[in-house]
């Protein structure tokens, strides 16, 4: 009897190492193969097509601007250490150009934009000069492409999921498609002489292209140096919002408001400075794309009606 326990002892044990390596080669293997995303939005959209097989981290930290941001040194040896970077494109991450340059080893770099056409818009960091737009994530159905690039190379660099990415991939354009007709849906509700949309700089162009607005004018001629905007600017802004009849002004969250401020007092508008362009949030009210989307037609649709 003594015998027999032991055996069965013995046996346990064996077959707890053998499940216990089997489980630690294949946590190992999720660990080696790495997915980083630019941005938050980005890597809510890539998980999405992801599901389950691979966790997709955003190099941004939420709540960070494009524009502004400040790499950190822990950012080269997390781009080092990805098998997959995703990136929006279109000059969009002009951050991440000296970190790719420092970054040992090599990935593959997925081009969520890729195969879509940028309309121009003026330099944010060179007024006059004319740049492709990268701001394509503001419309939902160019997001559609963003998904089919995304699970294109996610299958590539992982050929054995790509059922799974394929999968995923239809049932998220099935929501963004849904999420675009809620959207025409909602801006159908707003007297079309009301549809001005007055921003602080050139990101909602797409938006406004796809889902019937007018982009009336840009309150900050240069959007990342206010300093720079002189009094007949100011006065000029003024003026369009009076011509145009346009109810509000509208912000990213991030955005300091002391010159839409101003203009409001001269023209009795409301600032709206509480949308999500260019990042999730924690939690609500835009923890993932759709309901950053969501959040922001709501604001929008409110400020105009």
């Amino acid at each position: 009897m003594k015998k027999n326990f032991n055996t069965i002892i013995v046996t346990f044990i064996v077959a707890a190492l053998f499940l216990t390596g089997c489980g630690s080669t294949a946590q190992s293997g999720e660990r080696t193969f790495k997915v980083l995303a630019s941005t938050t939005f980005l890597a809510d959209i890539a998980q999405n097509i992801a599901g389950d097989r691979i966790h997709v981290d955003a190099l941004l930290p939420t709540g960070a601007d494009p524009h502004a941001y400040q790499a950190a040194p822990s950012d080269v040896s997390r781009i080092a250490e990805s098998n997959v970077l995703i990136l929006n494109g279109i000059e969009y991450e002009h951050f991440i150009e000296p970190l790719l340059e420092n970054a040992d080893g090599e990935r593959l770099i997925i081009t969520a934009t890729e195969g879509l056409t940028p309309n121009e818009m003026e330099s944010e960091e060179t007024p006059g000069e004319m740049v492709g737009d990268p701001h394509m994530w503001l419309d939902v159905n160019r997001v559609i492409t963003y998904v089919e690039n995304i699970r294109d190379g996610l299958s590539e660099a992982d050929p054995d999921g790509a059922e799974t990415y394929k999968v995923n991939a239809e049932a998220y354009i099935a929501k963004l498609k849904g999420l675009d007709m809620w959207i025409l849906q909602e801006v159908e509700t707003i007297p079309a002489e009301r549809r001005l949309l007055v921003t602080n700089h050139e990101a909602m162009g797409y938006f406004a292209q796809r889902y019937g607005f007018t982009v009336t004018d840009s309150i900050l001629p240069s959007f990342s140096s206010e300093a720079s905007v002189s009094a007949q600017e100011v006065a000029a802004s003024i003026d369009t919002i009076m011509d145009s009849g346009a109810p509000a002004i509208f912000l990213g969250e991030v955005e300091n408001t002391n010159l839409a401020d101003q203009i409001a007092s001269e023209t009795g508008v409301k600032v709206v400075n509480t949308l999500y362009l260019e990042s999730l949030t924690e939690g609500a009210p835009a923890p993932t794309y759709i309901d950053m989307m969501r959040y922001n037609v709501t604001e929008i649709v409110n400020a105009l009606q």
